[in-house]
């Protein structure tokens, strides 16, 4: 029954091509949504935007964005540095619950106690998923979120990075992956 309704939606689909004057390109892609509807899309070949070069992250980071989403809250509870630190230990990303207290030094004891490498990114959209950034500004006790596919999280969720300035954004390298 399975192959049979299969092959039908095949055959619908193929004549709804013919039917809407569509038909097979390579620089299209047609194909029928949900709702039965002819839709088509450009195929990219090749990428021309520019994407840094950024070497492989440690897995556990991706892991780790996934237990802070899974884990935070919708609103803020003033609780980021921690909820991060929580998610980075659970994951296995990190060993030991970090020491610092302020949100602002996180980059600082990432680097010197968990072999993290700050990245060249200066925006918090290119950062790649898993990674911490981290903000701060005079003697504020600053902001740190993990990147996640969605947006950036923390002790809450959010689709935006944090307005204070980016001090800077931190990751832990692969070191199973080849070093360039």
């Amino acid at each position: 029954m399975f192959r049979f309704s299969f092959f039908l939606s095949c055959f619908l689909a193929l004549s709804n091509l013919q039917a809407a004057g569509l038909s097979k390109s390579e620089t299209r892609f047609v194909y029928v949504d949900v709702n039965g509807k002819v839709q088509s899309t450009e195929v990219i070949s090749h990428f021309t935007g520019k994407i840094k070069n950024l070497p492989h992250l440690d897995p556990k980071l991706t892991r780790a964005a996934t237990i802070a989403e899974e884990r935070a809250n919708a609103h803020s509870k003033s609780r980021c540095w921690r909820y991060v630190k929580q998610a980075l230990l659970a994951s296995g990303a990190i060993d030991s619950y970090p020491k610092t207290a302020l949100a602002r030094q996180a980059g600082d004891e990432l680097v010197n106690s968990y072999d993290f490498t700050r990245l060249a990114v200066r925006d918090p959209y290119q950062a790649p998923i898993g990674s911490v950034l981290v903000y701060g500004s005079g003697r504020a006790a600053g902001h740190v979120e993990i990147r996640t596919a969605r947006g950036f999280v923390s002790d809450f969720r959010a689709a935006t990075p944090s307005h204070r300035p980016l001090i800077g954004v931190y990751a832990k390298l692969d070191s199973s992956s080849p070093r360039r």
